[in-house]
């Protein structure tokens, strides 16, 4: 008989872009037994492999199917801090999911469908963080002399300061910003990440012994011989990719257009949803385009639409994109989502110039259209320009996410760091050490713009390093 897929429990659309309430439900405990039930418990599970971090997905979920909660997600943090977090942002279906033997037709009897490892792993993590579940500390002589400096508070920087505190190192995690979190923070919304649930996860390494300093920009407020003089005896650089790219066309200084680093800090770390209660003001306009395919785009644009909807706009988003939906890089789910929310898509569209009115705001994106050839470096087809194809579409906003470049506040100041033609920092990708001695680095400073759950391997990779020789 088969054993159908257990779907998770979405809001409405026309429920949920009236504000920024969680999108997705978690598993009841019956929906998560079902769909435990359904894992094969392979011999050989490749899924595992498909995770960055190694969590053992056959395990966790076998301790799920016997309803011993605890147990899972003591199996998961093993390799794992963020359970919560990762069940609800991570790209399953290009990971773990992609690899499952589900996915193969002869086991069609199992579903037609990949097991929702994500929809598991999140229901295990907030089963943890409901029963306030801590893991021990694993102390010795060696690790409890010995103090780290983390610099960035993001998924790789935080994922690293977990890994080194549970072996009872001292850590010193130091945020540029006000609040600790990074990308996680100010990049993702409150429907997709609740902000609960970040800062269950940030206290819960501050229980571990982690310590956290915020406002402080290392290359500026401190440097890293400084870190040295103070007692470090290493340091892991999790800076992130914080520059937004551009498009380099003309009338992209016009007021009103936005880089999607801007529009979603102001949005999520700021709580610009919330003006006036937050005295962050943002933009919105009555026609909303936003340039991109990523994650990102779709963040942005569910966040515009909402805010079009709180302020009594009738809601008007476009998503432009150079290629088609194929190509797009983002989450099926994200562009579901999307897509379900009115949100629409403008594909095979290059951006030429903005327009502005007489008071230098934007009022129209001047376009041209687009035809896909031979694949490109990326290994998607290459779009190319059509002549005489030029085309305008009305815009009072326009939000440019096409990504983010290497912050360089830090390794400007230290010309010993080395960096390649991106300006990232470059690794020995088999110890995440950096060309100065005792200083590592991960994520997307060190690897370019990347998923959290990516960051968060490179991080674990560095604290192997560092717990090798602390």
């Amino acid at each position: 008989m088969e054993k159908k897929p257990v779907r998770a429990k979405e809001l409405a659309a026309g429920k949920r872009i009236s504000g920024f309430d969680e999108v997705v439900s978690g598993y009841s405990q019956e929906e998560a037994l079902a769909e435990s039930l359904r894992c094969l418990q392979c011999k050989n599970p490749a899924c595992i492999s498909g995770c960055p971090v190694n969590i053992n997905i056959k395990e966790f979920i076998f301790q799920v199917t016997k309803k011993d909660y605890a147990g899972a997600y003591f199996t998961i943090r093993k390799t794992n801090n963020f359970p919560s977090i990762c069940g609800r942002v991570c790209p399953a279906e290009y990971q773990c999911r992609k690899a499952c033997v589900l996915n193969k037709s002869k086991f069609a009897y199992c579903g037609p469908e990949a097991i929702n490892i994500h929809f598991l792993e999140r229901f295990v993590g907030d089963y943890g963080m409901r029963n306030n579940l801590q893991a021990p500390v694993e102390k010795d002589a060696q690790s409890s002399k010995a103090k780290v400096a983390v610099v960035g508070s993001g998924p790789a920087g935080l994922c690293c300061a977990g890994e080194l505190a549970r072996k009872g190192i001292a850590v010193v995690v130091f945020e540029s910003l006000q609040s600790c979190g990074g990308v996680l923070r100010y990049g993702i919304p409150n429907f997709r990440l609740p902000r609960e649930i970040l800062d269950y996860e940030i206290n819960y390494l501050a229980k571990l012994g982690v310590e956290f300093k915020t406002n402080v920009v290392v290359g500026k407020t401190v440097s890293l011989e400084e870190l040295f003089q103070q007692g470090f005896s290493r340091v892991f650089l999790g800076l992130g990719a914080g520059v937004p790219s551009f498009l380099g066309i003309k009338g992209e200084n016009l007021c009103n257009v936005y880089s999607a680093n801007e529009f979603l800090t102001r949005v999520n770390l700021m709580s610009a949803y919330k003006f006036p209660e937050y005295h962050t003001p943002v933009n919105i306009g009555q026609h909303v385009l936003v340039v991109g395919g990523g994650n990102t785009a779709m963040d942005a644009a569910r966040c515009a639409l909402r805010l079009q909807k709180i302020n009594g706009i009738k809601p008007d988003v476009k998503i432009i994109y150079r290629r088609t939906l194929t190509e797009m890089p983002a989450r099926r789910l994200e562009i579901k989502h999307a897509e379900e929310e009115g949100i629409k898509f403008r594909f095979l569209v290059q951006p030429k110039e903005f327009h502005a009115d007489n008071r230098g705001f934007v009022r129209e994106l001047n376009c041209l259209s687009c035809e896909l050839r031979e694949a490109d470096a990326s290994g998607r087809r290459k779009p190319v320009v059509l002549e005489d194809s030029d085309f305008s579409i009305p815009c009072d906003l326009a939000i440019i996410a096409i990504g983010l470049e290497a912050n360089q506040v830090l390794t400007s100041a230290t010309p010993e760091l080395k960096t390649d033609k991106y300006k990232d920092i470059m690794i020995n990708p088999a110890t995440m050490e950096t060309s100065i001695k005792h200083v590592f680095a991960g994520g997307d400073i060190a690897g370019g713009e990347g998923t959290v759950i990516e960051a968060m391997g490179m991080a674990k990779k560095a604290a192997i390093s560092i717990l090798q020789n602390p």
